[in-house]
């Protein structure tokens, strides 16, 4: 499975941004879908993540409530909504894709990763 992230940029304290995933070389509806992200000097962590049904999701406790992540099957995508962005929201984000993964959280049971877009919130 191939992973395009998009949809990424610089955005004032406060606001919204969507991410997309978009995916293409395998049967998107099999797998788990989670977003990560990766701040300068730190760990990637995790976001979010939902089940191939998309019946199912978790959150970091970080972003509950801001964040919502939402799939669409039919068009393999991914979407990761973002509202009430903060500065320490700012990091690269990316997406993964795992058979039965979640609610593990960890990046470890994710087999396939898009490559980054960067998410910037100034104050």
């Amino acid at each position: 499975v191939q992973l395009q992230a998009s949809g990424g940029g610089l955005v004032q304290a406060g606001g919204s941004l969507r991410l997309s995933c978009a995916a293409s070389g395998g049967t998107f509806s099999r797998y788990d879908l989670g977003w990560f992200r990766q701040a300068p000097g730190k760990e990637r962590e995790f976001v979010a993540g939902i089940t191939w049904s998309g019946g199912t999701t978790n959150y970091a406790d970080s972003v509950k409530g801001r964040f919502t992540i939402s799939r669409d099957n039919a068009k393999n995508t991914v979407y990761l909504q973002m509202n009430s962005l903060k500065p320490e929201d700012t990091a690269v984000y990316y997406c993964a894709a795992g058979i039965a993964v979640v609610p593990a959280r960890s990046r470890h049971q994710y087999d396939y990763w898009g490559q980054g877009t960067q998410v910037t919130v100034s104050s």
